[in-house]
Formats: structure tokens, sequence, C-alpha cells
């Protein structure tokens, strides 16, 4: 199991990643360090929508990670090789995390991967997330918890914006990567 707090992209992260998974690529889920109000796991960022109805066009949200089950969710995998990029991609959709807009409350969708700046982002030593263009926004999850499936599920989502980066939201702001759970 690879567990690591993101680090500066190009050490930390190149190292840890790419000397475990070799040629192949690394597959990840990006979770909260701390595991909140989570009955069944951590959440991780996730595409909006489930089973079905996963669709990248709905965006990205915090969501159990499924790992519990003994597998990555196809909805929550990231390449790991892509980090000393700066770039959140999900092979499976082949999609890139992209801030829809470099704000407080910006929301983070995803889209084809183009390299644009809206698709960059830094992975500090201190497992932060943030845009590129913005250090000051930090990938958070939202305080509020709902059910999922309408309140049928026992797994739990949290919105996911851009938020000022600050030590109050850290339990909602620091994240790592890991191949299980």
């Amino acid at each position: 199991m690879i567990r690591t707090v993101f680090a500066a992209a190009g050490l930390t992260c190149s190292y840890v990643f790419l000397a475990a998974g070799g040629a192949a690529a690394e597959q990840v889920e990006i979770s909260l360090a701390d595991k909140l109000d989570g009955n069944l796991s951590e959440y991780c960022i996730d595409i909006a929508g489930g089973n079905e109805n996963v669709d990248p066009a709905n965006g990205l949200q915090a969501h159990t990670c499924y790992s519990y089950r003994g597998d990555l969710g196809t909805d929550q995998v990231f390449d790991a090789d892509y980090f000393t990029q700066n770039t959140l991609f999900m092979p499976i959709y082949d999609v890139c995390a992209t801030a829809a807009e470099v704000a407080v409350g910006g929301e983070l969708s995803l889209a084809t991967c183009d390299g644009s700046d809206a698709q960059s982002f830094i992975f500090s030593g201190a497992g932060t997330i943030s845009p590129a263009s913005d250090t000051a926004l930090c990938f958070t999850a939202a305080e509020d918890t709902r059910m999922g499936r309408g309140g049928t599920s026992a797994h739990q989502i949290k919105g996911l914006t851009l938020e000022t980066c600050s030590d109050d939201l850290s339990a909602r702001q620091i994240w790592i990567a890991r191949t299980e759970g």
C-alpha cells in the first residue's frame, strides 16, 4: 500500500509513486487524511453521481472511499504518474480535474485534458492541493454531509470546492494518495 502526503511535485511524489509503480501507471485514490465523520471509510475525490449515473460532466465531490471494499472505485481512480506534471488525470474516463473558477467557492469540474492553467495543481508537502495560479486556495471538502442515493445509502458525500487554505480547515484540506484502504 502506498500512503503518502502530497509533496512538492517532482520530488517526493515522483520518487514514491514512480519507484513503486515501475513503468506501469500507478492507480491511486486521493482521500482526506482525516476520516472526519466517515462511517465506512475516509472521503475520496470522486465523480458526482453513482453506478450507471457516473458522468464526468457532473464534476467532483468528496465521497466515501470505495477501497474499504477491497478495490479502488472506478470513479475515484487517478493516475499518480501525472502528479509530477501537476495534473489530476482520471484514466478510466480520460479526463482531468479542472478549476471551473479559481476563486473562493470555485467548483472543481472535469474536462478533456488540455494542459491549461485551469488543470494545473500544486501538491504541497503539507498535503494540500491548490490551483497553480493561486496557491492560497485549497481543495476543501464541505462541512455538511449528506447520505448517498437520496439518503438510502451508507455512503457519505460532501461538496468539494476551492477555499482559502487555513489551519482551521486543515481536516478538510489535507489529502493523501493511496492504492488501497
